[in-house]
């Protein structure tokens, strides 16, 4: 059986298809449940390793046994939170899919949706074949960009890659795996997924919750990464200014802080029509 176009999740941008799909108590849970699992991969996943390795923090700088195992070793550090955030970006990825089929699914009939759904799973790992593909091409590109913009260019060099590793899973996998990745292909498809990348990734213009949700951490995510590499320019020689653990950190700090004002735009947006509504509904009661 030939495989089905994927469908675009922009559907039509009016306010009653977009009131009446917003699943905002399971959005919430999940955005915080993600948010904070991802705060816990970056602070105490690399504390794994005291526990591995006893002798791994040990050291005379004035700074607790906490921080020591983070800025001990960036390098196992970077790799004990690119460990935790594939886990979690998969996940994460999967639920904003799931969404995106649901949110195109409405309307249709019963035969029309069991036969989505068919090829909604029959997809599943062949898209996350190609969002991880995706997913490493971006990771060189960043790497290359951040070399550009001034990391070391002959040492250090699997501290900025890696770090371009923990960027790309943060800003590209999961619109890749939930929108499809771009491709040259010339079927209309292909067509419509780069039309819809350039829309939200060039010209930042998301109209739905769904692409809030992708767009605003994947935007904060880089910003952070940029402002926190601002603190490793200070004269300061603290430990936590290794290269690359601040651009680590910002560029984590700055996914949440994304994830959650995604969250909150859509809420309100939500919050504002449903108000218009109940107003339209009661001014037709009256009348």
């Amino acid at each position: 059986m030939p495989a089905k176009p994927a469908k675009t999740i922009v559907p039509s941008s009016t306010h009653e298809v977009q009131y009446a799909f917003f699943p905002y108590a399971r959005y919430t849970s999940v955005v915080g449940v993600h948010t904070s699992l991802v705060a816990f991969t970056a602070l105490f996943l690399p504390q794994t390793s005291l526990l591995l390795w006893p002798s791994f923090a040990d050291s005379d700088r004035p700074q607790s046994q906490f921080q020591d195992a983070l800025t001990d070793n960036p390098v196992i550090t970077l790799a004990w939170i690119i460990a935790g955030l594939v886990i979690l970006q998969v996940w994460w990825a999967g639920w904003i899919r799931q969404w995106c089929f649901e949110y195109t699914s409405r309307g249709g009939t019963s035969d029309e949706i069991k036969m989505n759904r068919y090829h909604f799973d029959r997809g599943r790992f062949s898209r996350l074949g190609r969002a991880a593909v995706f997913t490493s091409c971006v990771a060189l590109v960043f790497h290359a960009t951040i070399v550009l913009f001034g990391a070391p260019s002959s040492s250090h060099l699997p501290h900025t890659f890696l770090l371009a590793i923990v960027l790309a899973l943060l800003s590209a996998f999961a619109p890749a795996y939930a929108m499809g990745s771009p491709s040259f292909s010339s079927d209309t498809s292909s067509f419509i997924t780069r039309l819809n990348w350039t829309r939200l990734f060039a010209e930042l213009s998301p109209r739905n919750p769904i692409e809030r949700a992708l767009v605003y951490p994947a935007v904060a995510s880089l910003l952070g990464a940029w402002l926190g590499a601002l603190p490793i320019a200070l004269d300061w020689d603290r430990p936590w200014q290794a290269w690359p653990l601040t651009p680590l950190f910002g560029g984590i700090a700055g996914y949440i802080v994304g994830s959650l004002s995604a969250l909150s735009v859509s809420a309100l947006k939500w919050l504002t029509e449903k108000n218009i509504k109940r107003e339209q509904s009661e001014k037709q009661k009256t009348t």
